[in-house]
């Protein structure tokens, strides 16, 4: 068992009730926040430091999400993992920031086979990296939610076959697992297609309470007009579920305008509209649809400057 942690109370413990994630108080809480690069990529080239975490902070960030990625952990061993999360969880906690833990594999877990080696896993290193995960931080207000599997897919049938059951079961098993561990942490479920659609909720849904699903509604995920079908793939959802949206981003090309009819405000409009919780996609110089362009002094992209403007907007409501 961990030793207690001073700091583990600071923030209010975040639950489920319905649809909606709430405090201790029954407030509905949205959240809005920014993933930030693996603590592995971050130490590795010399940034990995509160100032960085200060930085996103600035961005209006009430959430961050830290993608571990499997690759990452093997190498660096889990005892070794564990303290650059853990000081990124204190750097949170002073700054008055949530934050979701990523396994950030993408491929099909259930034939085991991955887009690309950085994702590789097994089914035992996942469920391995949860227990230790959810033992670790147990109890810990300020890790509110597990992001089970990053992104999952079988790559219209280049990474085999995985049915929903198949994948339903997995992730009830990993959730049973966690709630063993830790039950108060939010267990986050990724659909099919890239963690975009979450349509098979609509017949068979996860047996689990307690728990959120996860949409990542890039702009290429369908054609346009976007709206009516993110309602038919993920919005409904959060009629009966809290969702969130753990990552959306878009790149400029040549002289493209961020208006009213750009994907920018459209996909945050939608969410806002929905009460589903969002992430954008990533605070890193070089990892794609970057929000700053230099390390040497965080100059923001065009999309950096306008996820900042709705996070600072949105935040105050």
């Amino acid at each position: 068992m961990p030793k207690p942690n001073p700091q583990a109370k600071i923030l209010p413990l975040i639950k489920v009730a319905g649809n909606k994630f709430v405090n201790a108080n029954g407030d509905t809480i949205v959240f809005r926040g920014l993933s930030v690069s693996d603590p592995d990529k971050l130490e590795g080239q010399g940034h990995w430091g509160k100032s960085y975490f200060e930085e996103v902070q600035k961005m209006g960030a009430k959430l961050v999400r830290i993608p571990v990625h499997p690759i990452a952990w093997k190498e660096r061993t889990p005892v070794v993992y564990l303290k650059l999360l853990d000081q990124a969880v204190s750097w949170c906690t002073e700054l008055e920031m949530y934050v979701i833990i990523d396994w950030h594999s993408i491929g099909n877990l259930v034939m085991e086979l991955f887009q690309n080696p950085i994702y590789d896993t097994t089914k035992k290193e996942t469920y391995e990296f949860w227990r230790t995960i959810a033992g670790h931080f147990r109890g810990h207000n300020t890790v509110a939610f597990y992001e089970i599997f990053n992104e999952p897919t079988n790559f219209n049938g280049l990474l085999g076959n995985m049915s929903w059951e198949e994948w339903k079961t997995l992730n009830e098993n990993i959730i049973h697992l966690i709630k063993a561990y830790d039950p108060e942490t939010i267990p986050l479920v990724a659909g099919f297609d890239w963690a975009y659609d979450l349509n098979h909720l609509r017949y068979n849904p996860i047996n689990a309470e307690g728990i959120a699903y996860v949409t990542h509604p890039y702009a290429m995920k369908r054609p346009q007009p976007w709206e009516p079908r993110w309602e038919e793939n993920f919005g409904f959802a959060a009629n009966k579920y809290p969702v969130m949206a753990t990552e959306i981003g878009f790149g400029i090309m040549g002289e493209e305008q961020i208006d009213e009819n750009h994907y920018g405000p459209r996909i945050i409009n939608f969410l806002e509209e929905k009460n589903i919780s969002w992430l954008a996609w990533i605070f890193d110089a070089e990892w794609h649809p970057h929000l700053f362009e230099s390390w040497e002094n965080y100059k923001l992209t065009q999309s950096g400057a306008f996820f900042k403007k709705m996070l600072h907007e949105k935040n105050k409501k």
